[in-house]
């Protein structure tokens, strides 16, 4: 395509795409110029349309092998929380402990979920997602090892925890990945797939241990996810880098070095970016907690989302008497629902592409991710009342599990439209809003298991169970009112996206001349010689017009990378 020449987007969706590109974040305050070259005036480097370096320009193939990637190397993760919990009697007589002290052995692995992503997701977004990978789960796979061969108790806790701690990278910073390579059109199923495998976790763990601990010494549940680790580490660190800003600003860098000019990332020309490396650090570190406790959206999504937590095993393996392998096998129906919540999320993705062609490619509102959720909010309070009262030991076993599928489906439905909304609402800070979200679900995560015994002990498996479906039908409008006021909420916010949308009698025709004046404004705030370099890369042998290059080209006027 020749620079500066008309642009159109053919279709809605990639319409809707370079739209929410263009507008995110806000860079009102970035001057359009082509600059000089110096540290007043230096040279703006942002990505052209159609790029192939740019990661919303990589192809299907390679954005769904990374997709696959860093979702296995999170369900490793989540695999190790819940492998050990049928273990945890073999640790209460080979320790000789309590159930309270060996239960925290899953308990602060969780609370490294919790504190992980404070570091982790500002991180990434401050050096990139490879690196904080590399370097969390290497150490992740490290600290699983003196789990497996401790001698006494308070190594397994500590050891326990700083795998938490360090392997809670990515199930925070893959969702800002996913963010970085795909487009609103295709980020609600990239993100349901992705989200399968973090959610499967919990529910292969136990099953998988449930047989091990039968035939195998409990050193073996901390051997398994040690092998996996080590797998996914050497795999993970194949995918190369996602975030923007990172890649810009390392290309910016690499053209200041070989021209002598001064090149700025567009990034770096927005007050989020300029800061210095300390203040950027102190604001990295806060903006998780500013998010959850000042932002609503954040906050009550996490309450959402963090208030169900149940022990399904436990109603089959002391209620019914059934082994630990075959109690295990409770989370098969949740994990059925939980492919049903996957399969209705790709569905409802067609309803959000359909909108988004009736809006002639104008980006929809992050409010059209939670009809889903909605739904799933209704659905929930039923299935656990169900699940309560069907779990009684005269009634028969295939009720409950019946019951347990529309909760399996709601909790994943609600994760994922989530999930999206957070993603769509904070776009350049997904990771930040992501790990505000996953703050307050690993919190509660540590303490349930500490009292879940006791609170069905004292309660009852039916009433613990339905002061659950209480909190959740408590719970049930909030959707609703996202959906409604979301809006309102946003316009507000420090950090959220702010969705230019223009009035919706705006035909086709009329958006056509923004995106080609766009475009020629991203082409013009690159200093001429790289603008031509960078379309001669993307020719690949295509014939393209030559334009005269500036004296200072890099490599003496080379014209090429």
């Amino acid at each position: 395509m020749q620079s500066g020449g008309p642009i159109t987007a053919s279709t809605s969706a990639e319409k809707a795409d370079f739209e929410e590109k263009r507008q995110s974040p806000d860079f009102d305050d970035v001057p359009v110029c082509d600059g000089h070259g110096t540290e007043a005036s230096p040279y703006i480097v942002r990505w052209e349309a159609g790029e192939r370096a740019n990661p919303q320009n990589w192809s299907l193939t390679k954005k769904w092998v990374i997709t696959a990637t860093m979702a296995t190397a999170t369900l490793a993760i989540a695999f190790g929380s819940s492998v050990v919990s049928p273990a945890l009697g073999e640790l209460v007589r080979y320790f000789d402990k309590s159930v309270t002290v060996v239960t925290l052995t899953i308990s602060l692995y969780v609370l490294g979920f919790a504190l992980g992503p404070l570091l982790w997701a500002p991180f990434s977004e401050q050096w990139g997602r490879r690196p904080v990978f590399i370097a969390t789960y290497g150490l992740f796979a490290i600290f699983n090892i003196p789990s497996a061969v401790a001698k006494n108790i308070e190594t397994v806790l500590i050891c326990r925890f700083l795998a938490g701690f360090f392997g809670s990278a990515p199930l925070t910073n893959s969702g800002g990945v996913i963010g970085d390579m795909f487009s609103a059109s295709e980020r609600a199923v990239a993100m349901s797939l992705f989200s399968a495998a973090p959610m499967s976790g919990p529910i292969i763990g136990p099953i998988v241990g449930s047989f091990m601990i039968e035939n195998c010494s409990w050193r073996w549940l901390f051997v398994a996810p040690i092998l996996f680790a080590f797998v996914m580490f050497v795999l993970g660190s194949l995918v190369p880098e996602t975030y923007a800003p990172v890649l810009l600003r390392r290309r910016a860098a690499e053209y200041s070095a070989r021209t002598g000019m001064v090149y700025r990332s567009m990034f770096d020309l927005h007050s989020s970016f300029a800061a210095p490396l300390t203040t950027k650090l102190k604001i990295a570190l806060v903006r998780p907690f500013l998010l959850l406790f000042k932002e609503p959206i954040c906050l009550l999504f996490a309450l959402y989302a963090d208030c169900f937590f149940g022990a399904f095993p436990l109603v089959y393996e002391y209620a019914r008497g059934w082994s630990p392998g075959i109690s295990g096998l409770a989370f098969l129906p949740i994990g059925l629902g939980t492919m049903l919540a996957i399969g209705a999320t790709i569905f409802d993705n067609k309803r959000y592409i359909r909108k988004l062609a009736a809006a002639g490619g104008v980006p929809l509102p992050p409010e059209e991710r939670l009809p889903l959720c909605c739904i799933a909010g209704v659905l929930l309070p039923l299935g656990l009342f169900g699940f309560a009262w069907s779990s009684l030991p005269r009634v028969h076993w295939i009720v409950s599990m019946i019951f347990s599928v529309p909760f399996g489906f709601s909790m994943v439905a609600m994760f994922l439209s989530m999930m999206t909304y957070l993603v769509d609402s904070y776009l350049m800070f997904a990771a930040s809003a992501l790990a505000s979200n996953a703050v307050l679900r690993s919190l509660l995560g540590f303490a349930f298991p500490l009292f879940t015994r006791q609170m069905f002990t004292k309660l009852g498996n039916q009433w613990a169970l339905t002061l659950l479906a209480f909190i959740a039908l408590a719970m049930t409008p909030i959707p609703f009112l996202f959906y409604r006021y979301g809006p309102a909420i946003r316009a507000k916010s420090t950090y959220a996206h702010q969705y230019k949308v223009p009035p919706p009698a705006q035909s086709e025709t009329a958006v056509s001349p923004t995106v080609t004046r766009t475009h020629s404004l991203e082409e013009g705030m690159m200093a001429p010689d790289l603008a031509k370099d960078r379309r001669d890369d993307n020719a690949s042998g295509e014939g393209r017009e030559s334009s005269q290059k500036d004296d200072h080209s890099p490599e003496g006027g080379s014209g090429r990378d």
